[in-house]
């Protein structure tokens, strides 16, 4: 059974909505899954709470239910519990807010009431804690669905044994606010009424400047990130102006034990002896499987089919350029806007010795996809920090990215000195056919990619790296 807190001292609790491996929708999950294991091995003592998903993982593990309570006003009565599961393998301790009309659902996000089931899930987390004999010394909290949090700890008089706890609040993606209307303040606990500007902006209650406004130091997943969320495109451009001081952007690190191609379990085919062997090897298992030509150069893209990512420009330009060439082949998975989804799978109908796919999420194949591809592109419109870039050179995978938030902080374009990526500028689908130009070039000159895989795989984006930055941040 994982420790009760009253017999054990954590300095640091974690809150998010996702978590790696128990329930994992994009970046953030990665993050909370590997940011608590390496504070512990930093000897920084760490849990997570997040919400009890009707997810594969939930269902197929067991945890101990160690605290009933409730949330209550006026307004609501809601009951929950606190479910634990201990560190067995994970790095950290796991605990659960248990709601089940509220949380215990299929999918993380996409609700009507998503409003209402982050504010329970908060005031929940916020509730047992009050229970605690030994409070934590920090609560970190994970994007807006923890963004009240900070509010709560502060400007709630039901919380008070919990002030004087220190908050961090990171931001993963700020094009997501979780802003509700006004109406819903009455679900909120009872708050010092003079204080409710904390919550508004722009006449809502947006949980992330919410945040911004109380914690106290907030961080981005990249220095790049951050500097864009000061700019004019951004709709709380003013509100990280005002609070730049207690800001800082950290690129995020990956967990070089689950991204390992000498020992990772999706691979048949691990990384032995030479990298050349290794990649070509993965290569041609995965292009036969497929229907592809191995000899050819592989660009694969890997995640979510939206805007954000660039999803329209992808199928935009892989469609411009199969037709004219086939000295080059895609693998796209993900999954996303169904019209995005239509065109990639007619692009593959037309094109399907060039093109192949998989719509939807498959964590086994997308680790195939790293140690097979020799390039891996990402036009994104917006890029908070990126991981797949991280994952692919940890496999020699070369990235293709567009020069915004954190890829911009993370790859040097191959023609610059050191250089090892394939950067360009704009959002358009002619600066993505260029880059597909340079990758076909590229990949014909055999002692300079091979040159670039090796300076890939050396560089050094571990935790390791970025968690002595935060370790500094708690200690100060």
């Amino acid at each position: 059974m994982a420790a009760n807190p009253n017999s054990k001292k954590y300095q640091a609790v974690h809150l998010a909505a996702e978590c790696y491996p128990i329930a994992k929708v994009g970046g953030l999950g990665d993050v909370a899954g590997a940011l608590p294991k390496y504070l512990n091995a930093e000897g920084i003592s760490t849990c997570i709470i997040i919400p009890y998903y009707n997810q594969k993982w939930t269902q197929n593990n067991t945890t101990t239910i160690i605290y009933d309570g409730v949330v209550k006003s006026e307004s609501y009565y809601k009951e929950f519990s606190i479910r634990a599961f201990p560190d067995q393998g994970l790095g950290f301790d796991v605990y659960f807010v248990d709601m089940p009309d509220m949380l215990f659902r299929d999918q993380v996000y996409g609700y009507e009431d998503d409003p209402l089931r982050f504010i329970f899930f908060q005031q929940a987390a916020l509730v047992w804690l009050n229970s605690w004999k030994s409070k934590p010394e920090l609560l970190h909290c994970h994007d807006h669905h923890t963004g009240l949090i900070p509010f709560m700890l502060q400007q709630c008089p039901v919380f008070d044994k919990l002030k004087s706890i220190k908050t961090i609040f990171t931001i993963h993606n700020g094009l997501y606010t979780g802003a509700f209307d006004w109406k819903l303040v009455n679900y909120l606990p009872l708050f010092y009424e003079e204080r409710r500007g904390f919550l508004d902006w722009d006449n809502a209650i947006n949980p992330l400047a919410t945040a911004i406004k109380c914690c106290h130091k907030f961080t981005t997943v990249s220095k790049g990130y951050l500097d864009e969320l000061k700019q004019a495109s951004n709709p709380l451009q003013w509100l990280f102006n005002e609070y730049q001081a207690k800001s800082i952007g950290i690129v995020n690190g990956i967990d070089a034990e689950v991204w390992d191609p000498k020992t990772d379990t999706a691979l048949s085919l691990k990384l032995t002896g030479k990298w050349e062997n290794f990649k070509d090897e993965n290569k041609r298992e995965l292009c036969e499987s497929v229907g592809l030509d191995h000899a050819l150069p592989l660009v694969v893209f890997i995640g979510r089919l939206n805007t954000e990512k660039g999803g329209e420009l992808l199928t935009q330009a892989i469609g411009r350029y199969t037709p004219q060439n086939s000295k080059m082949n895609f693998y796209i998975l993900g999954s996303g806007a169904n019209n995005i989804e239509d065109n990639i799978r007619q692009l593959t109908l037309k094109h399907k010795r060039n093109i192949a796919n998989y719509i939807g999420y498959n964590e086994n194949l997308a680790h195939q996809l790293y140690a097979a591809a020799d390039f891996i592109l990402m036009p994104s419109l917006v890029e908070p920090c990126g991981l797949n870039q991280l994952y692919a050179m940890r496999y020699a995978t070369i990235p293709m990215v567009r020069s915004v938030g954190g890829l911009k902080d993370t790859v040097v374009d191959f023609g610059d000195n050191g250089g090892y990526g394939i950067r360009f500028n704009d959002a358009t689908v002619n600066d993505i056919l260029h880059s597909f130009e340079r990758a076909a070039a590229l990949f014909q000159n055999k002692v300079l990619l091979q040159q670039l895989r090796k300076t890939c795989v050396a560089l050094d984006f571990s935790w390791k790296t970025a968690i002595k930055k935060y370790i500094n941040i708690y200690k100060n």
